[in-house]
């Protein structure tokens, strides 16, 4: 049955008679009854922070019992297998669903220029792959493919005699590396070096392993030269002797050349991409360009930022947390590696 003709509105008469309390504003411009309440501000989200979403940043080393504060990065540590297993086990109890491990070296080990420790059978990330597999089954476990914190350069490539990138060398030593972690047991592999052809050459390892449809590969894609890795490089002690980085790294203006980059490391058989800063326009372009899942590094320095700007007091911790969170998000990100995971996993409850 139809309505009655008193009840009818044509579309003219919604256009055109609507209007506010002003007698000006159409009746269609009065947004806040939509988003007044928690619950229907909730619902404006188009996507939702979640637990899966996050994957924490894991530091190894090889020494089993160290348990070491890193002095840039509040509350995060440098752990050994039998103080990590213990405080993993605590966050996969609150839903942890994924870690990123990298590695740090002792005293005792030696750096050089193709980072010989990064995939040695004694150095920090090998013996604990497959532990960590074993001791939660359930856990998503990303190994980290970068020389930086095993090269006496500290950068992430092998270098020519005169300090440039040996691309050859590098894309060689990296797949390398790339499959002594998958064939430990990692889930996923990721390569953060950006040299020109590494990911097809770690796939075309992976399938002659036969790992290549058990073992993803997450590729530092838009990875910049950005001055906010400063605690990163001190809690793995990867100091440059040398700024090549901003020759591999990409220019911090770049926009057209990060979107050519992931085009690129996808269609070489990258399963995810990385964005590194977690910028928002670039995040988004990722989201609107490759047809693979986009993953955001919010790193070490905004960490520390956040929490330095928090201690002056300029903002509350948490508050502040969550807003450069939900931005990453809202950008279009679908994973989000942070420092402040353990802390998601409490207020997301």
């Amino acid at each position: 049955m139809p309505f009655p003709e008193s009840f009818q509105v044509t579309k003219e008469a919604h256009s055109t008679v609507s209007s506010a309390q002003d007698g000006t504003s159409p009746i269609s411009s009065l947004l806040k009854s939509g988003y007044n309440h928690r619950v229907s501000a909730m619902w404006q989200a188009e996507r939702q922070l979640h637990k899966a979403m996050f994957i924490y940043p894991v530091f190894l080393s090889a020494d089993p019992d160290m348990e070491q504060p890193i002095p840039g990065l509040p509350g995060q540590y440098i752990r050994g297998l039998t103080k990590l297993i213990p405080f993993l086990s605590t966050l996969v109890t609150k839903g942890l669903h994924s870690v990123i491990l990298f590695g740090t070296l002792l005293s005792s080990h030696t750096k050089d220029n193709v980072g010989t420790m990064a995939d040695s059978a004694s150095g920090p990330i090998r013996p604990a792959i497959p532990l960590i597999r074993q001791t939660f089954p359930s856990l998503y476990v990303i190994a980290d493919v970068s020389l930086c914190e095993y090269t006496d350069h500290g950068h992430s490539s092998v270098l020519f005699s005169d300090g440039t990138v040996d691309n050859k060398a590098t894309v060689k030593r990296v797949s390398d590396m790339a499959l002594s972690f998958a064939q430990d047991g990692a889930h996923c592999v990721a390569p953060s070096d950006m040299s020109d052809g590494r990911i097809r050459a770690i796939k075309l390892q992976l399938l002659d392993a036969g790992l290549e449809s058990k073992v993803a590969i997450m590729s530092y894609s838009a990875k910049y030269a950005s001055s906010l890795y400063g605690p990163f490089r001190e809690a793995v002690s990867s100091k440059l002797v040398t700024d090549e980085h901003k020759r591999y790294l990409l220019p911090i203006p770049a926009r057209k050349l990060a979107e050519k980059v992931m085009l690129r490391d996808m269609h070489e058989g990258a399963d995810m991409i990385i964005v590194k800063p977690a910028y928002a326009d670039i995040i988004s372009d990722a989201k609107n360009i490759v047809n693979v899942p986009v993953v955001a590094m919010q790193v070490s320095g905004e960490f520390a930022m956040l929490h330095a700007a928090a201690s002056a007091g300029v903002f509350d911790l948490k508050t502040m947390a969550m807003e450069t969170t939900e931005v990453i998000v809202r950008a279009g990100s679908d994973a989000i590696i942070s420092y402040f995971t353990p802390e998601f996993l409490d207020w997301l409850d």
